[in-house]
């Protein structure tokens, strides 16, 4: 097992693969029926897409990086407790495919004994390719990229989204909406967590807070806003955001007020 990868050298294979991926799904794009559609649970939803992605995007990463397992949304493998672990969000905004909104995106992480090193992120209708390797900064369609320069969080778009659950207190949530509504320019809510990361890492969100998500949405987006000078906890602050559904990215200049406005959704 290798304990050492030429990361920069490992992503451009990385790119062609998940560029691959993106076009599969677009080609899709209109042609699933209701019938070809599952609900894994309330209003979240799969389909023949998802699933033949993730299985193109597990065949072709097997083999320029064999010693590596995945941990896959869609679960075509079993989960790894390997060193080197391939993290795959074969469609993340799987509503907005089928609804043909044209937000969806592939995201794909390679960590490291826990950690993300490489992450990235296809947002497909635009044909945006965002990506980082650990070191190396964050990239859009090879120009490079950092978060927000405002100074102020009133100048800046706030983004979240909410959970495919029933059991949330949506009241807590909306307060923290309000909050943000009030504080921020404005509010977006994209449907996929992972566009949502790289939006913060290119500048065009200051802040996202979203909570009930799972590894495969953001570890990708996580390495890419941080690459890009950006700030990512959960929202008590702590480091636990890859394993607690729990996610708080901004500048840095938004970061301690972003928190303060999160915290009544901290024990989520």
């Amino acid at each position: 097992m290798k304990d050492h990868i030429e990361l920069e050298a490992l992503i451009t294979p990385c790119l062609d693969i998940i560029k691959e991926a993106g076009v599969q799904i677009y080609s899709s794009l209109g042609e699933v029926s209701s019938d070809e559609v599952e609900e894994k649970e309330w209003n979240s939803l799969v389909s023949y897409v998802d699933k033949n992605a993730e299985k193109f995007l597990v065949n072709e990463l097997s083999l320029i990086l064999p010693e590596a397992g995945f941990i896959t949304e869609e679960n075509t493998v079993g989960p790894s407790e390997r060193d080197w672990v391939w993290i795959i969000d074969p469609l993340d905004g799987t509503t907005n495919f089928l609804e043909q909104i044209p937000i969806f995106s592939v995201s794909v992480a390679l960590m490291y004994k826990g950690l993300p090193v490489i992450g990235i992120v296809y947002e497909v209708c635009r044909d945006e390719m965002f990506y980082a390797y650990k070191g190396g900064g964050s990239w859009l369609n090879g120009k490079s990229i950092s978060v927000s320069k405002k100074e102020n969080l009133h100048e800046a778009v706030t983004a979240t989204g909410f959970p495919y659950t029933r059991e949330f207190d949506y009241d807590t949530a909306l307060s923290v909406f309000k909050s943000f509504l009030t504080e921020s320019r404005d509010i977006r809510r994209l449907g996929s967590a992972a566009v949502d990361l790289c939006y913060v890492a290119a500048g065009r969100f200051g802040v996202y807070y979203e909570v009930t998500l799972n590894v495969w949405d953001v570890a990708a987006g996580v390495l890419i806003v941080t690459e890009a000078g950006g700030i990512v906890s959960d929202l008590s602050g702590d480091d636990h955001h890859l394993n607690n559904g729990q996610i708080l990215a901004t500048a840095p200049q938004f970061y301690d007020r972003a928190l303060e406005l999160v915290s009544p959704m901290k024990g989520f």
